[in-house]
């Protein structure tokens, strides 16, 4: 904690110098107040306050609820008044034209700097998550009965115009047998990782109909003697999926589910369909990303200059979207609809209501799927997309006819997961869209009235960007602290590109105690090292290959070793994904690391 404390004054000192004040008041203000308080504070009290200024950016003024948590004096409250004072109006509270961008930024990197420290929460904000999981559960079987028919008939019609070719080619490969299973690198509801998820030997009999064990479980029909040991369940006795959590911040984790091993498999082939079709499709590349997220950054910044796009944001977006959406958007093509219905798990287990409570509550699910499933996060993109042109066709009074019409919006409409970019000129029909179709828009970090835009991770005021560092983990006590060691590294590289020179100084005498070899390293090195602007340093010379050599800590993360042989093993060459040559090892080791260290060696500065 104290280190945490001696990082943001350092921080606090350097940009108050920047915006010529001076923050001495506000770091005693933090001191005392997170010596009460604790980590708890810096994590999310002042992460509130980032949200109220962000908040103020947005409206143009700061509103009287805003900061209410602190003391005030005329429209400004006394902490990091220095900077607020070179952003808002200090008797008024109104926003000026030109406000510093400078203090913006520095109001949000000394607010936001721990709002994502991935540390766990209390038993209680995670079993607060759980009950929040199952009200929303019943908020969706809610929704789903209270629809009105002409919103599901807007939402077929529109989802047809947008994705007809698209679906049409899945599904033309769902029948003809062109899905290409494969799993994933996380876990799953049955426990299996790595090599041993080709051994999987669970198939549930409605997976079956679709996907036929004999064509994707084994090899060929020589192993079919293989299939007398799979265990078919029926649907009232299938594997649930087993939610649990994640860290994100302290002030709530995340919640994520465990698909069975059968289902993950064949999800990943439907999944690995949607993205290539979407990326050769120039219209819906256009609107909708899955893995590149600098078109809504881009789109982001486009709007707090022009004023012409709103960046909006979904809460509890996966879990909210209505497995009934889903088989509606599906609905005419019948082979891709039972394919998906036959990889969506059924139910979820949750855990019990105390910590000495070792049972977990099986529940039937009416939404999609959780986060977990490799389906969620395209099917929820083609939903939300629906659901917009569905608000906008709303707001001109007019349905769209053809897929043309849908095209004008290209490059202004646009969703990557629960990120979402519109035009203002829509922002309340689409927003009434969303809710009508059971979806939450996030107040808190959905921006259009003022000049202030977020989207995928960077944040922009009037074009200029004012996204910042934030530390993702405590410090660490000893190097043994491997994790923690490399996010302070890499938290150390990041300050330095942002141009915190005497923060940086300060990091670098801390991490010296931990690991004394820290050389200065290009950006491309695997070592654990400094990135500066003079030049690298080198301490050899390879004998074989005569190119300069630096010494320093590298990470070693060894995959586990996890055998695989016979029919697993060939099952897994046949699928493999990569036309290249798979590692040398890749039938003794898989999985991810569970264990990963750091050792002093050697290493090519061109690595």
């Amino acid at each position: 904690m104290k280190s945490l404390l001696t990082l943001w004054s350092k921080l606090a000192c350097e940009i108050a110098s920047r915006c010529c004040t001076s923050a001495d008041r506000d770091i005693k203000t933090v001191s005392a107040r997170a010596e009460h308080e604790g980590l708890s504070f810096l994590a999310i009290t002042l992460a509130d306050f980032g949200k109220d200024f962000e908040r103020s950016l947005d409206r143009g003024h700061v509103a009287p609820t805003a900061f209410s948590s602190w003391r005030k004096r005329g429209g400004l409250p006394l902490f990091l008044r220095g900077f607020l004072e070179h952003v808002f109006d200090p008797a008024s509270g109104v926003l000026f034209e030109d406000p510093s961008k400078d203090c913006i930024l520095g109001v949000r990197q000394l607010t936001l700097l721990f709002s994502k420290a991935e540390v766990p929460c209390s038993y209680e904000r995670d079993q607060a998550a759980f009950d929040q999981y199952l009200e929303c559960e019943t908020e969706v079987r809610s929704a789903d009965a209270q629809r009105d028919p002409i919103d599901l008939e807007d939402f077929h019609r529109v989802s047809s115009m947008l994705f007809a070719s698209l679906l049409t080619r899945i599904d033309s490969d769902v029948y003809h047998g062109r899905v290409k299973p494969r799993h994933g690198p996380g876990s799953t509801a049955d426990r299996l990782v790595g090599n041993q998820k080709w051994n999987n030997r669970y198939w549930p009999e409605r997976l079956n109909q679709v996907f036929p064990a004999w064509e994707f479980l084994i090899p060929n029909h020589r192993f079919s003697d293989v299939l007398d040991e799979v265990d078919f369940r029926e649907p009232g006795t299938e594997l649930p999926a087993r939610v649990i959590t994640v860290p994100k911040t302290l002030k709530g984790p995340r919640i994520i589910a465990m698909e069975p091993t059968s289902l993950q498999f064949m999800q990943g082939g439907l999944q690995q369909l949607f993205y290539d079709y979407v990326e050769q499709n120039p219209v819906l590349r256009d609107m909708i990303g899955f893995l590149d997220q600098t078109p809504n950054q881009r789109l982001a910044r486009q709007g707090s200059l022009l004023g012409d796009l709103a960046t909006l944001d979904l809460s509890e977006a996966s879990d909210r979207v209505s497995m009934q959406l889903v088989d509606t958007m599906l609905s005419n093509h019948p082979h891709l609809q039972r394919a998906v219905q036959a990889t969506r798990s059924l139910r979820a287990s949750v855990p019990g209501k105390s910590p000495t409570d070792s049972s977990r509550r099986t529940v039937e699910l009416a939404k999609f799927a959780s986060m977990g499933s490799a389906l969620c996060f395209p099917i929820e993109a083609m939903v939300f997309l629906t659901v917009i042109f569905i608000g906008i066709e709303r707001e001109l009074s007019t349905p769209f006819c053809d897929r043309n019409q849908l095209n004008r919006f290209r490059h202004k409409v646009r969703v990557f997961g629960d990120d979402i970019i519109i035009p203002v000129d829509f922002v309340q029909s689409v927003v009434l869209s969303l809710e009508t179709f059971g979806f939450k828009v996030n107040e808190n970090k959905s921006f259009w009235t003022g000049r202030f835009r977020e989207s995928c991770g960077r944040e922009y005021f009037d074009g200029f960007d004012v996204s910042i560092v934030k530390v993702r983990d405590i410090f660490p006590a000893r190097r043994s602290d491997v994790q923690r060691v490399i996010s302070l590294v890499s938290l150390r590289n990041q300050l330095w590109k942002e141009g915190y020179e005497s923060t940086v100084e300060w990091l670098d005498s801390r991490i010296r105690k931990l690991i004394p070899e820290f050389p200065v390293v290009p950006e491309s090195c695997s070592l654990l090292g400094r990135h500066d602007y003079a030049g690298f340093d080198r301490h050899s010379v390879d004998p074989n290959l005569q190119v300069p050599l630096v010494r320093g800590y590298g990470v070693r993360a060894p995959i586990p070793i996890n055998s695989l042989d016979g029919v697993g093993a060939l099952s897994k060459w046949f699928l493999k994904k990569s036309s290249l040559p798979a590692a040398e090892d890749h039938l003794e080791r898989s999985g991810r690391p569970v264990v990963v260290n750091i050792k002093l060696r050697n290493a090519r500065l061109e690595n």
